[in-house]
């Protein structure tokens, strides 16, 4: 109200006497001062919701960057797997057709060409219930090269997840590169856990799941930190634990959809035998192996963020 009378008495200052000319200058000042600061608090009620919003979004962004998970999730898990899969859908189902599809389509014609052979040898071989067992060896030798190429497939579908989830392009020969550099140790790694989890499976079934699962992530420790054979299974003991359920069913998943899907499978080969059936059985194959390897990178990822609070940045230094 002062500043309003102060104001008033400069509106009526020509009527004013000169004697109060000094006291009116100081008024004229004061309602100019007085005039800018309101200006000033009226512009900065205006852009205070804007600031408000700002300084949100800024820390939620800053809390994002810096939140650990703090369990294993199914669903984000999931979730990275397909986004892995969707914006390198060249490369992965590539690798997948190079490592597992064109392996089984020609494991099937082999396998299937021998069998027709016996057949045609001893046409009453069929109903010998130990006919299976004659050819023992070829059955050894197909799940044996069937391996060799599933641990390529997975070794470099991890090198191309880990680049992804850093934000770069992976690229075909690079990942092939990693395949081929680490394959006599993902060989050995491969049948320790076989042979491990197998040997206790015989003994007690949950045991051998058990094991399975604490090795399940052995390969991307081994490719990703390169503590050799018996290291990288003790990292991965190490980091699944606490998160083995969660990671059981993970893989109970994928492993029934890859059983209905193969049993759907069976049915085209047995309807449809030769060149066809075999094309349709190694596409399948594919699929599943590509998601089985995705999945195993992810899992480890999502396991270092949430033992260690790791980020992909750091996860991504040892390929730089």
């Amino acid at each position: 109200m002062r500043s309003v009378r102060l104001c008033s008495s400069h509106l009526l200052a020509p009527l004013q006497p000169a004697v109060r000319e000094p006291t009116l200058a100081m008024q004229r000042n004061f309602c100019k001062w007085a005039r800018r600061q309101s200006l000033i608090l009226a512009n900065l009620l205006l852009r205070l919701p804007d600031n408000i919003r700002r300084w949100n979004r800024g820390r939620i962004m800053t809390s994002a960057t810096f939140a650990r998970p703090e369990k294993f999730q199914i669903g984000r898990v999931f979730n990275n797997i397909f986004s892995v899969i969707g914006r390198n859908v060249g490369l992965s189902v590539g690798l997948a057709l190079l490592f597992s599809g064109l392996p089984t389509i020609l494991l099937q014609l082999w396998t299937g060409s021998r069998m027709q052979a016996l057949l045609q040898a001893d046409p009453g071989a069929a109903a010998d219930p130990t006919f299976a067992l004659r050819n023992s060896w070829v059955t050894f030798v197909a799940i044996f090269i069937s391996s060799i190429f599933a641990l390529l497939l997975q070794s470099s579908l991890v090198r191309a997840t880990i680049e992804d989830l850093n934000g770069k392009r992976p690229t075909f020969g690079d990942s092939l590169q990693i395949a081929i550099r680490f394959l006599l140790p993902t060989l050995a790694i491969g049948f320790l856990v076989a042979l491990g989890a197998g040997l206790a499976a015989i003994a007690l079934i949950v045991p051998g799941i058990i094991l399975w699962l604490g090795w399940s992530v052995s390969v991307p420790v081994l490719i990703q930190e390169r503590l050799g054979v018996f290291g990288s299974m003790s990292r991965s003991r190490a980091l699944t634990k606490g998160s083995r359920w969660s990671l059981f069913g993970l893989f109970l998943v994928l492993i029934i959809i890859a059983m209905v899907i193969q049993g759907a499978v069976g049915v085209v080969v047995y309807l449809f035998h030769g060149i066809a059936a075999a094309i349709v059985a190694g596409l399948v194959q594919s699929v599943m192996s590509m998601l089985l390897s995705v999945a195993a990178a992810v899992s480890y990822v999502e396991l270092r963020q949430v033992r260690e609070g790791t980020s992909v940045d750091e996860l991504a230094e040892i390929f730089s």
